[in-house]
């Protein structure tokens, strides 16, 4: 049986935790902890966390370093040996850690993610993970059970466990000695496409990531940043950029990355003529910051390529699939 150290991240997530946290404490498990990591909110949620659960470690900061560096700033306070980042917006049943403690029994698994529904409409997938991560020919992500914006309905399709390319930052359970070996989240990421710049280094390295159905979470999603948010939009395509120039084989450097830009470009047209103005000024801003800070994600581009590298991309266009094929289903994108 593995140990867990449960690590929730939160700025003034009072509410979150209020509705969400009691189910993490009543998880039925006989080895866990949980450490609230808080950027230094000013809402009462330490206050109330204290009052309500004083079992619960808290790691207070004098900041918010966002999600990458309020998780890396707490995991010096974890004592067991898997670590689990989940959201302050995931409810949790009892049993949920049985199914994850399974799934490391192979020891060449290093990340595990379980089934991520949403909590709103319990039926169905949830955005952020659903059953595990893909990415395609150009980085765009994409789950079994979730295509762009359009998710599944659970009828069981994806109940079988496997490996999978990248695993849901909502909850993401990985070895810590494995994860203080890789760096720990990229801080220059700060929200979004970490925990795949994570996995990327983490298959690099040979480890397995795994999805199991056996464990499922319900996430309600938007709680930091809400969908549809410019700073969402901004973090979304500047990150995506960081991650591909840090992670793609140098091969397939020199023409992805341009691709990958026109390919925004004509994301930031289409935003234009919707009449959404800040999403165009979100993708412009993007574009600009990967440029100005090329030279420090470099780099960390050469760090990783000294050791190994791997391509994980599939030979899929998302967009090519959703928009022209129509192809809503993970079934119908990976035939």
């Amino acid at each position: 049986m593995k140990s867990f150290s449960i690590i929730i991240v939160t700025w003034n997530g009072l509410r979150h935790l209020q509705e969400f946290l009691p189910s993490v404490v009543n998880t039925h498990y006989e080895d866990f902890e949980i450490i609230l990591a808080d950027n230094d909110s000013t809402d009462g949620s330490k206050e109330w966390v204290k009052e309500h659960f004083p079992a619960i470690k808290i790691a207070a900061f004098d900041d918010n370093y966002g999600y990458t560096g309020g998780n890396n700033r707490a995991v010096p306070f974890a004592e067991k040996e898997i670590l689990i980042f989940l959201n302050n917006d995931v409810e949790v049943p009892p049993n949920w850690l049985d199914g994850i403690d399974k799934a490391f029994n192979d020891r060449k698994v290093k990340a595990v993610q379980p089934k991520l529904k949403s909590y709103t409409d319990k039926e169905y997938f949830e955005y952020a993970g659903a059953a595990g991560g893909y990415l395609d020919r150009f980085g765009f992500p994409f789950c079994r059970g979730r295509i762009l914006s359009s998710c599944e309905k659970d009828e069981g399709q994806y109940d079988t466990p496997g490996e999978i390319v990248w695993a849901s930052g909502a909850a993401l359970a990985i070895d810590k000695t494995t994860f203080e070996e890789l760096g720990g989240f990229d801080d220059d990421f700060e929200f979004h496409m970490e925990e795949i710049d994570l996995c990327w280094r983490l298959r690099n390295a040979n480890h397995s990531i795994i999805y199991t159905p056996e464990s499922t979470v319900y996430h309600l999603g938007g709680g930091s940043l809400p969908m549809g948010s410019s700073r969402k939009v901004y973090y979304n395509f500047r990150n995506n950029l960081f991650m591909l120039w840090k992670n793609l084989p140098a091969g397939k450097l020199w023409y992805k990355i341009p691709l990958r830009i026109l390919i925004d470009g004509v994301a930031g047209w289409r935003a234009l003529l919707t009449g959404k103005f800040s999403e165009v000024w979100a993708i412009a801003r993007a574009h600009r910051d990967f440029v100005f800070r090329l030279p420090i994600i470099h780099k960390k581009r050469k760090a990783i390529h000294q050791k190994r590298s791997h391509g994980i991309l599939t030979p899929r266009m998302i967009i090519v699939e959703y928009f022209l094929k129509g192809n809503r289903k993970f079934s119908d994108f990976m035939k």
